[in-house]
């Protein structure tokens, strides 16, 4: 099922709504600099940006360790409810960490009452492709050994996070373990080869991304690597048949969006319930933007609606 969200139909409404996205463009789209920026400074650079997110306060959380790495349990303050996501962070595979993913993290678990194991998984350069995947894998198998039935389990994540819900899937079906649930997956990275046609007609419209950008991290990750594998490129090449139900949330403005749009059709093709759900006129990730953004509240009670209806259904 594919859907746009339409605007406040009321005039209040859509100038609200149309003020709020200009803030968060004016916001994303910094100077770009002739000297390309070091990896810790892009990491700096994103640490600061999402400490301005908003994070719901009736959380609790803690460090642990699931799968050998470490990892942060966020719980509901009160109320939980049966059921566990497993939670992926964005930054390229090259920044980022739970830290800078908790507004979305306890976002869902604030919405949902699951609790969630958000993973601090092995960054490039210094740990290029498949360290990332390994880890994720590893942390689901942990669940899985710890007793959780991964009827009671979901994946979710942002960005290159969303990427590694699907890979993940695809590694756990290759090593013969069950699946979780369901995906829910928020602008995620799936083609490294970027050959979809977004990536150069939103050139300009994305206010975070270049093609150079995006080429330099994924360099990174790749570290020589063909990108023409499923592991890396899923919609372009991965077989999703036996997948469990997905949803794809992404801004029109963003230029990864056929990421998205290329993995819903293979999704159709391979007889897999897949929801593609894009939002007009917001960027990458705009869910981060909850609590200012009216549509990233909206997109968050969406995919926390979807998660919480597979969880029940598989119980």
């Amino acid at each position: 099922m594919e859907y746009s969200v339409p605007e406040d139909t009321s005039q209040e409404g859509c100038n609200m709504s149309r003020e709020q996205r200009a803030k968060i463009d004016t916001l994303l789209r910094q100077p770009q600099s002739a000297v390309a920026p070091s990896v810790e400074e892009i990491r700096a650079g994103f640490r600061a940006l999402m400490a301005q997110m908003n994070v719901p306060t009736e959380i609790r959380t803690r460090a642990t360790t699931l799968g050998y790495r470490p990892a942060i349990l966020v719980e509901p303050a009160t109320h939980p409810r049966p059921g566990t996501i497993l939670y992926f962070h964005g930054g390229g595979w090259v920044y980022g960490s739970p830290q800078t993913a908790m507004s979305l993290t306890a976002n869902l678990v604030t919405r949902t009452g699951f609790r969630a194991f958000s993973l601090d998984y092995r960054l490039a350069p210094e740990h290029p492709f498949p360290a990332a995947i390994e880890d994720t894998l590893n942390a689901y198998r942990a669940l899985l050994d710890s007793g959780e039935d991964p009827s009671a389990i979901v994946f979710a994540g942002d960005s290159a996070g969303g990427g590694l819900t699907v890979t993940t899937c695809l590694a756990a079906r290759d090593a013969g373990l069950p699946l979780p649930a369901a995906i829910a997956a928020f602008s995620p990275g799936l083609d490294a080869t970027r050959t979809g046609e977004s990536i150069d007609t939103k050139a300009g419209i994305d206010p975070l991304f270049t093609r150079e950008s995006l080429e330099r991290t994924s360099a990174m990750y790749l570290a020589g690597q063909d990108p023409h594998q499923p592991l890396l490129s899923p919609a372009v090449f991965a077989d999703l048949r036996g997948f469990p139900p997905i949803l794809l949330q992404a801004g029109a403005n963003e230029m990864m969006l056929d990421d998205s749009t290329r993995l819903a059709a293979r999704a159709r093709a391979d007889d897999v319930d897949v929801i593609l759900d894009i939002t007009a006129d917001v960027p990458h990730v705009f869910q981060s933007f909850n609590g200012v953004l009216e549509e990233a509240d909206q997109a968050l009670d969406r995919a926390a609606l979807f998660l919480g209806q597979h969880l029940r259904s598989r119980a």
